[in-house]
């Protein structure tokens, strides 16, 4: 099916959670950036939820929530570097099927962008240890959109960068509320929740998923079902 024949243009796509294996990755992550920061603070806890809490948003956001600028900065470095290190230990690994998924996308005609609440680094470590470097369009992190979600620059960036004729045209697709939130901010034509995060269907679905999946394999069966007018 060609892009003409398409009621969608671009999809958006989360990476942790979404197309990557989180497997608690990102709170491991910071729990060692916390500890090389901040050791022995009797905060930990209480940030760790915190980070739990605001899955999918703007690493740097959620870390200057939780302390001064300069120290924010410092776990934000620290993260980077922890995440770093675990993708190097062979810890990164794809959602089953997810490259299948975005190839059938594409193939379909619809250009595939991957967004992240990483910082730039970060995110090209994890497609560089996929090979994932030239599967989708674009890699958008929120210094490239202005602001991280739930807000809708990311979204509104990718319709940017790929020529997207209006923002109905967009399907995003994510694993946390934020990323449900922020395609609803957006005007998004579709907006999907997919359960391999961790969090529950109720959950996406009160934040603005208006269907939920499984998995992100799924996912191109669901549009052409949308399409179709068979969901």
């Amino acid at each position: 099916m060609g892009n003409e024949n398409m009621r969608f243009e671009t999809v958006v796509l989360d990476l942790a959670g979404t197309t990557v294996v989180d497997d608690g990755l990102v709170e491991l992550g910071f729990e060692r950036a916390f500890d090389r920061v901040l050791p022995g603070d009797p905060g930990r806890a209480a940030a760790v939820e915190h980070v739990r809490a605001t899955m999918g948003q703007s690493k740097i956001e959620v870390f200057r929530a939780l302390a001064d600028e300069a120290t924010a900065q410092r776990l934000n470095q620290a993260f980077e570097q922890a995440y770093a290190e675990l993708v190097e230990e062979g810890r990164c690994t794809p959602i089953p099927g997810a490259e299948k998924a975005v190839r059938e996308l594409r193939e379909r005609g619809l250009a595939v962008v991957f967004t992240t609440g990483f910082g730039r680094a970060t995110a090209d470590a994890v497609v560089g240890a996929l090979g994932w470097r030239d599967l989708a369009d674009a890699v958008l992190t929120p210094a490239d959109a202005g602001r991280g979600r739930p807000a809708p620059d990311l979204n509104l960036t990718a319709l940017l960068r790929t020529g997207a004729g209006s923002v109905d045209a967009l399907v995003v697709v994510g694993d946390t509320e934020s990323d449900a939130a922020s395609g609803v901010a957006a005007g998004a034509g579709l907006v999907v929740g997919v359960l391999t995060g961790g969090r529950a269907e109720p959950a996406l679905r009160a934040a603005g998923a208006q269907h939920v999946l499984g998995s992100v394999i799924q996912l191109p069966a669901l549009i052409d079902a949308v399409i179709d007018g068979r969901r």
